[in-house]
């Protein structure tokens, strides 16, 4: 399966804006052959925390844009939005997974990020999220929740691939490099690793940085800043063939 993970800017707390800044993005990531394509971490919004003004409901415009472009090029489409959701008592930073007939999973943020004050203005999830795509076992995961090697080897098992979405800061962006290495190392498994450009309402740079990792550790495709689109193959084959090749996940503790 080709994954592609498009690296873009966003227009702060424009959600309009921003889909019809990403979507001829996403039809060049459709045409290069992608089945799975990945934008990033409040893909709309940018990382603001002004949950209780661009908080969407699950059924609201970002969400609707990402199924109806999935449903429009028949591939997936993955990105984080600000949810409100009626069923949880405050927002959160929820992973949304689109598919091609309607299908729709999602993911929660386990991990707020503190340090900016996240945790104060989004609540923060509590189930994993595996997915099967293309025949690949996709787990998501969002930016912060990189920094906690636990929450990737407690699914370990049951994946072929991780995606991660992020507005990391440039200022740290030798950890997001190193940290998104360092999860395929170790799990034996594909890392997507997507990350917004641009400087954000808060005057944050991004600098991007996005890669797809294989299963031994080595960068298939990269980006430094600015916008474009990666793409690369995952394949559940080699994983399987590294896992069997090299049974280190075998003597892991629990």
């Amino acid at each position: 399966m080709k994954v592609a993970a498009v690296q873009h800017d966003i227009c702060w707390e424009a959600p309009d804006e921003t889909a019809e800044h990403v979507r001829p993005m996403i039809a060049a990531a459709v045409a290069a052959g992608a089945e799975l394509v990945v934008l990033t971490e409040m893909f709309a919004t940018g990382f603001s925390m002004a949950s209780d003004r661009i908080a969407q409901p699950p059924t609201g415009p970002s969400t609707t844009f990402l199924a109806e472009q999935a449903a429009a090029h028949g591939v997936w489409v993955a990105a984080s939005v600000p949810t409100a959701d009626p069923a949880l008592p405050r927002p959160v930073n929820r992973l949304v997974v689109a598919g091609p007939a309607g299908e729709r999973h999602h993911y929660d943020k386990i991990h707020p990020f503190s340090f900016a004050g996240e945790h104060e203005h989004y609540a923060a999830g509590s189930s994993f999220l595996t997915a099967a795509i293309g025949g690949v076992r996709v787990s998501g995961f969002v930016c912060y929740d990189l920094r906690f090697a636990d929450e990737f080897w407690a699914v370990a098992p049951a994946t072929d691939c991780y995606v991660v979405v992020a507005n990391w800061p440039a200022a740290r962006r030798h950890h997001w490099r190193s940290l998104l290495v360092a999860r395929a190392i170790e799990n034996q498994a594909y890392v997507v690793g997507v990350n917004r450009v641009g400087v954000d309402g808060n005057g944050l740079e991004h600098a991007g940085d996005s890669m797809i990792v294989d299963p031994l550790g080595e960068v298939l495709a990269s980006a430094a800043g600015g916008e474009t689109v990666l793409v690369a193959d995952v394949d559940p084959a080699v994983v399987a063939g590294v896992r069997a090749r090299f049974p280190f996940l075998a003597d892991r503790r629990a």
